[in-house]
């Protein structure tokens, strides 16, 4: 319907400041626009791919049909291992939270599955890292926490489906 007007190159790091601050303000749709503007312009931008991926998972609260995929592939546009598999977890993490919060005591064989699946993410995340300090460790334990605080987040009954195995990085 409309055509959007580009963002110029010099004030992209001006823009992703901007979207950092609205997402911290849980303005999300704004942080998703600045972010798909930078990345009209500049596809690879780290900074860009990780700030949107984090308010589309902002949105898995109030969006159930937010497509987990999406964000997965901006995932598969990053560079850096560390960052795939980081923020992999933090797609997983979230949308097991989603899950636990509107789903339920019967949610809990998904909700393991999401935060299992997200612990698996930061595990890798922990292999590759160099500097990034301990935030994968962080992550898993808070997922770790949330398991063995609830009783009924547990795994379901028999081996594990193919539909839940951890995917691949690319």
């Amino acid at each position: 319907m409309f055509e959007l007007k580009p963002l110029s190159p010099d004030n992209i790091d001006a823009a992703l400041d901007k979207a950092e601050r609205y997402r911290l303000l849980n303005e999300s749709w704004e942080c998703d626009s600045i972010c798909r503007d930078v990345l009209a312009i500049d596809p690879s931008n780290p900074r860009a791919i990780k700030l949107l991926i984090l308010a589309m998972t902002d949105r898995f609260d109030i969006e159930k049909d937010n497509d987990v995929e999406e964000a997965h592939a901006l995932v598969d546009r990053l560079s850096s291992e560390y960052d795939r598999a980081f923020c992999a977890g933090i797609i997983c993490e979230r949308k097991g939270k989603m899950v636990f919060k509107h789903g339920g005591y019967e949610s809990g064989p998904a909700v393991f599955r999401w935060l299992r699946q997200a612990m698996t993410w930061y595990e890798r995340a922990e292999d590759v890292k160099t500097d990034q300090g301990d935030d994968a460790i962080l992550r898993w334990n808070t997922c770790a926490r949330m398991i063995d605080r609830h009783r009924h987040v547990r795994p379901p009954p028999g081996p594990p489906s193919g539909e839940w195995r951890i995917r691949d990085l690319q």
